[in-house]
């Protein structure tokens, strides 16, 4: 696979779509809570500016991953949530959470099966 194939491989632009570093925080807190007002999501988010979790959830919703909703009242109120496209990441974060753990449990124990195939 040459560079031009693979800019438009389709494992590399799901990367694209999620990389940055709050990005997965900002999924989690998603499917675990259900849509938020920006302010509490900020709230949650560890040593992250305003700017840099907007910039994201922009990105995201670009993407079409994330949706925004506003309420005109005074103040208004901006909430965000996973739109369906989103919604439907649930069965793959759920693989890759499984995926992760038993990665984790190899590693830390020395069970890794790949060097075991290679003695």
């Amino acid at each position: 696979m040459n560079y031009k194939e693979f800019e438009n491989c389709s494992v590399n632009l799901f990367f694209r779509i999620f990389s940055g570093k709050w990005k997965p925080l900002i999924l989690h807190h998603f499917f675990y809570t259900g849509d938020e007002r920006f302010i509490e999501l900020w709230r949650k988010m560890p040593k992250v500016s305003k700017k840099v979790l907007l910039e994201q959830l922009k990105e995201m919703e670009n993407d079409g991953i994330v949706v925004r909703k506003q309420v005109n009242t005074f103040p208004p109120e901006v909430y965000y949530g996973l739109s369906e496209t989103g919604k439907s990441l649930e069965q793959l974060l759920l693989h890759i959470e499984s995926w992760m753990e038993n990665y984790q449990v190899q590693h830390t124990t020395g069970l890794d099966p790949m060097k075991e195939k290679q003695k």
